[in-house]
């Protein structure tokens, strides 16, 4: 079974272990679930004075079972019907790598299209739409992630879809490590807030 890291060394030597395999820092951030902000700091061994804020979410306990998932994407329906009603949504965009498996079940869950916005190199949050699932033209779109930490993946992820011609609805996160309750207009709901005090 594994456990949760408990210091900063532990998250050091996991990142540096990460970008051993070949993950670039947006893939060593989704893995760790900590912002990009701490995934530099992390792999420059704090070679800044100033260490990011940030908060480390381990929800390995949901994402071992299908059926624990399959709840939480429950939840993340039921919200998306709360906010703009069912049938109001055509399609869920998942971001990968982690909101692939929620918005899989959100889309089951809400009979809408799924679709992923995918992570590619360059800056960060830099990604785009799979022309392989559901399309985002002239639909209204629910977008799903994991954890929202700065807000920059999911704020490349809107523009995205509003350049292939979608209306954003809403915006759903499992965790929300910030204060904000919308990103670029769009409404953001996280099922858990965690920001630091």
């Amino acid at each position: 079974m594994s456990t949760m890291v408990s210091s900063i060394e532990e998250m050091r030597a996991q990142a540096f272990g990460l970008r051993k395999e070949g993950l670039n820092s947006q893939q060593i951030a989704d893995e760790l679930s900590l912002s990009q902000d701490t995934i530099s700091w992390l792999l420059t061994e704090g070679a800044t004075d100033e260490r990011p804020t940030d908060v480390l979410i381990g929800w390995r306990s949901i994402g071992v079972r299908p059926e624990r998932i399959a709840a939480i994407g429950t939840i993340m329906a039921d919200i998306a019907d709360e906010e703009l009603g069912a049938p109001d949504i055509d399609t869920i965009v998942g971001i990968s790598i982690n909101g692939i498996s929620f918005a899989h079940e959100v889309a089951r869950c809400l009979g809408s299209e799924v679709t992923i916005y995918r992570n590619v190199e360059g800056d960060d949050g830099h990604g785009v739409l799979s022309s392989k699932y559901g399309q985002v033209s002239g639909k209204k779109v629910v977008i799903i992630d994991d954890v929202l930490s700065s807000g920059t993946t999911m704020g490349k992820t809107i523009g995205a879809i509003r350049a292939a011609g979608g209306e954003v609805g809403l915006a759903i996160v499992l965790v929300n490590k910030t204060d904000r309750n919308e990103i670029d207009g769009v409404p953001l709901r996280g099922i858990i807030r965690a920001v630091p005090v």
